[in-house]
């Protein structure tokens, strides 16, 4: 690699700003394809996410929703090149997950992340915790999904390539 080089990655600890609000584009288009893959390889066989006659016959919306499942894991993963690609250590944890509108095959699912907390871990010499909200948007700005989620990364590296 030259000097000229940039390598596109998440934050180090000490760039995440509290109260930061990052805008993940581009949004993703939720398809059918998207539902019926992701809910069958995770062996999720409610009615409602595969079988288009049941989910018709379904109050209140008649129609398949997405699984829930594939909203939260594209909500989290269009946050990944923005705030952890190749500074994450570990995911800690997910909480405070919520579903308050369906997502339907056709939306677009857009993501926002704030900063939320962010400290230097007691004992990981070199690491930090982080604590993001999430939230999914459709296309129409309703909220379809949030989350809180713990990460562990990495302190930016000292100039003698240790880390801090």
């Amino acid at each position: 690699m030259s000097s000229h080089d940039i390598v596109q990655r998440g934050l180090y600890l000490e760039e995440f700003e509290v109260g930061a609000r990052y805008l993940h584009r581009p949004g993703r288009t939720a398809t059918e394809t998207d539902n019926v893959l992701f809910t069958t390889l995770t062996m999720n066989t409610q009615g409602l996410h595969l079988d288009a006659a049941f989910a018709e016959t379904q109050e209140p919306f008649r129609q398949r929703l997405m699984n829930s499942m594939w909203t939260l894991s594209t909500m989290v993963g269009a946050s990944v090149a923005q705030l952890t690609q190749g500074t994450l250590v570990a995911q800690l944890g997910l909480g405070d997950i919520a579903f308050p509108h369906p997502l339907f095959a056709g939306d677009t699912l857009y993501t926002e992340s704030v900063i939320v907390e962010s400290r230097g871990s007691t004992s990981r010499p070199g690491q930090g915790i982080v604590t993001l909200a999430h939230t999914g948007r459709n296309q129409d700005d309703v909220v379809v999904a949030t989350a809180t989620r713990t990460v562990l990364v990495h302190r930016l590296p000292d100039a003698d390539g240790g880390t801090r």
